[in-house]
């Protein structure tokens, strides 16, 4: 979950619905500097955070009951392996891309957990036989990961409300392109984004989020319970060029 305090509680968005987002921002993309593989790497776009642990216990709380935000969440090796098979039903090309984005959250967790260190390995072996399937270059799957990789970056500065006031810049990433991109909010709410990647000089994107005023649960299942009977109030951005 990606969770922001608000004066009445929380506003809780889905990591699920950040992916959905991030696939809205991909497809605003100018369709000459789309990578290969196009509609696969949407898809692994799209469920790039899928696979994730059930609602049982405390798996979604924090120590005091709150939502637990996805920066204070531990990492799951079977969260990640589940998510790679789930790719790999749909097309290897698909799996390799969430490959390389284990690989890229957490190389640098290296030598803490062996089974960690275990599946990173395994993963290196894995890339190197996806793309050999599609006889992909290495330049290739990186420019549609790091493609992944800047959209996904993108939805996380809109999610977690990082836009600055008074429209200040905030880099977002560094693109495919390997430009580094900024992003900032003019005084009429409209989006900016520098260089502009896009095809058409305006768009709008949207997302839901879950607004609760209850502070503290028990459980996860009182949290499940309270976002499924929660408000629910649709966020948009409109880009302009």
């Amino acid at each position: 979950m990606i969770v922001t305090t608000t004066n009445t509680g929380w506003r809780v968005i889905h990591q699920q619905a950040h992916g959905l987002l991030a696939m809205q921002l991909a497809l605003r993309w100018k369709p000459q500097n789309r990578p290969a593989r196009w509609h696969e790497t949407l898809a692994a776009l799209l469920e790039h955070d899928d696979g994730q642990d059930a609602w049982e216990g405390r798996n979604h709380l924090t120590d005091a009951g709150a939502p637990l935000d996805f920066h204070e969440l531990e990492y799951s090796v079977e969260q990640m392996k589940n998510m790679i098979r789930i790719g790999l039903e749909k097309s290897r090309w698909n799996a390799l891309m969430l490959s390389m984005h284990t690989t890229f959250l957490y190389t640098e967790k290296r030598g803490e957990d062996g089974a960690l260190d275990e599946f990173l390995d395994q993963q290196k072996t894995n890339q190197t036989k996806w793309r050999k399937t599609y006889g992909a270059t290495v330049a290739e799957a990186r420019y549609a990961y790091d493609f992944l990789q800047w959209c996904d970056a993108l939805s996380l500065v809109l999610c977690q409300d990082l836009l600055q006031i008074e429209e200040r810049r905030l880099e977002v990433s560094k693109g495919p392109d390997k430009i580094p991109y900024f992003i900032y909010q003019r005084t009429d709410g409209s989006v900016g984004l520098d260089p502009w990647p896009f095809a058409t000089g305006e768009f709008t994107v949207h997302i839901e989020s879950y607004q609760l005023t209850q502070l503290a649960f028990t459980d996860d299942a009182e949290l499940y319970n309270a976002l499924n009977d929660a408000d629910v109030a649709e966020l948009s951005w409109t880009f302009r060029e």
